[in-house]
């Protein structure tokens, strides 16, 4: 009986689109506005344009932008996967996923895609982000062939050791990205960036893993406060 209250009283707040005030409306809002002023629930209800009869399109797209981590949650997730969802269907994952890659190439065309050759360009790319972290996460840089960065991602946050870092976890992204290589990064925040022997067995067992998967790991970077080691230059690897 409870559950049902709830249901009962969760369906009166929901409003359909139609019946927002016009100046509330999202595509509305979007003329008059300019779309920079839009927030992305509202921007992903115009590209979905229709609810269900469990809610609107902002419900919908409140709840894809919760359920996925966001828009790059979305835009990793595949079409069979956002089509099965109650209101999606084929139609709107194919809108939703079309809309994300224009925005992606718009993205890859504006921004010059900075080459990872060395170390020293690795750390580069991180150590601002990095040095200064209050506890471990690890990271993973995604390559393609000719070592242009496609996307650097966090894997995994908090105390890490040889369970706590999956490799499906690690290269799953990576697969998806058709990425040639990958280099690993992680911090230390003693600011101390010596590699643990843990450290050193977690790379193997990821580059064993990478060949069976055809990616290769070039590199393993520890990070410290404004200092790296590499596992590749000190012959760790």
């Amino acid at each position: 009986m409870k559950d049902d209250k709830n249901k009962e009283a969760a369906a009166v707040y929901r409003v359909a689109m139609r019946d927002l005030p016009e100046a509330a409306r999202p595509r509305e809002r979007l003329w008059r506005d300019g779309p920079e002023a839009l927030s992305e629930t509202e921007l992903l209800a115009i590209i979905l344009r229709t609810g269900s009869k469990e809610g609107s399109a902002l419900d919908l797209a409140r709840y894809l932008l919760g359920a996925f981590g966001g828009l790059a949650g979305i835009s990793q997730t595949a079409l069979e996967e956002l089509s099965v969802i109650k209101g999606m269907g084929p139609a709107k994952a194919a809108q939703v996923a079309a809309a994300l890659e224009l925005g992606r190439r718009v993205g890859e065309g504006s921004v010059q895609r900075p080459a990872v050759n060395t170390p020293e360009d690795a750390a580069r790319l991180v150590m601002g982000r990095m040095r200064r972290l209050d506890r471990e996460e690890f990271r993973v840089i995604l390559l393609d062939t000719k070592n242009r960065v496609i996307q650097v991602e966090t894997v995994a946050v908090g105390a890490l050791n040889t369970s706590g870092v999956q490799p499906r976890e690690v290269f799953k992204n990576a697969i998806r990205r058709s990425a040639a290589a990958v280099i690993l990064v992680h911090n230390h925040p003693s600011g101390d960036p010596t590699p643990s022997r843990e450290d050193v067995a977690l790379t193997q067992r990821l580059i064993q893993a990478g060949g069976l998967v055809g990616i290769e790991i070039l590199d393993h970077l520890i990070i410290g406060d404004n200092r790296y080691v590499s596992l590749k230059a000190e012959k760790m690897m």
